[in-house]
């Protein structure tokens, strides 16, 4: 029973996989404005109704690798170090994304470029990151804290150092790595939480 359970999961992990890159290589291709959820569903095999038991729309398909990286950063520091006060956990876990991934990729670059130029899409990845800040808050509260600085406080400062690296990756067009800027810019803020 657990081996088919286990089997239909990963079935579903990827079906999510394969909508997710149709998504993305015919946004490329078309244009986002120009791509229909029944075009992603047709180049990944897949019936409109099956789209939708994965997706809400065609924007949640296309942003489905930010919300499985935030997860896993969220996964990663609670599998941090005991004793690791909350900086050191959120940036090595950061590290260790980034050791497994690579120094960002150009589908992050892409996705992050269309979600900068479409309204619609920015606005389902803030309201994306803003329920993973709250699992991510968890797992910082789970740690040592500067005084007088809240879990929320750490967290949006970490998550602000990433968001102001990636627009500064995006404004160079990708040539320097995305992880040294994004050291870059935590180091800027390192000082209170280090």
């Amino acid at each position: 029973m657990s081996s088919s359970a286990g089997l239909r999961e990963r079935k579903k992990v990827e079906t999510r996989q394969a909508v997710h890159e149709a998504a993305l290589r015919l946004t490329l291709e078309h244009g986002f404005e120009n791509v229909t959820v029944e075009a992603i569903a047709d180049a990944a095999n897949i019936s409109r109704r099956t789209f939708s038991n994965y997706f809400a729309g065609k924007e949640d398909a296309l942003l489905y690798g930010d919300e499985q990286t935030l997860h896993t950063l969220v996964q990663r520091v609670r599998e941090q170090p005991a004793g690791l006060a909350a900086w050191p956990a959120l940036r090595g876990a950061l590290d260790g994304l980034f050791d497994e991934h690579g120094d960002g990729d150009r589908e992050l670059h892409r996705r992050t470029r269309l979600a900068l130029r479409h309204p619609s899409l920015l606005a389902r990845q803030l309201a994306s990151r803003f329920r993973l800040e709250s699992e991510l808050s968890l797992a910082v509260a789970e740690r040592d804290q500067p005084d007088d600085v809240s879990p929320e406080m750490v967290t949006a400062a970490f998550l602000a150092g990433l968001h102001v690296a990636t627009q500064w990756w995006c404004a160079e067009h990708a040539s320097r790595p995305l992880r040294e800027l994004i050291h870059e810019a935590l180091d800027q803020i390192d000082r209170p939480f280090g």
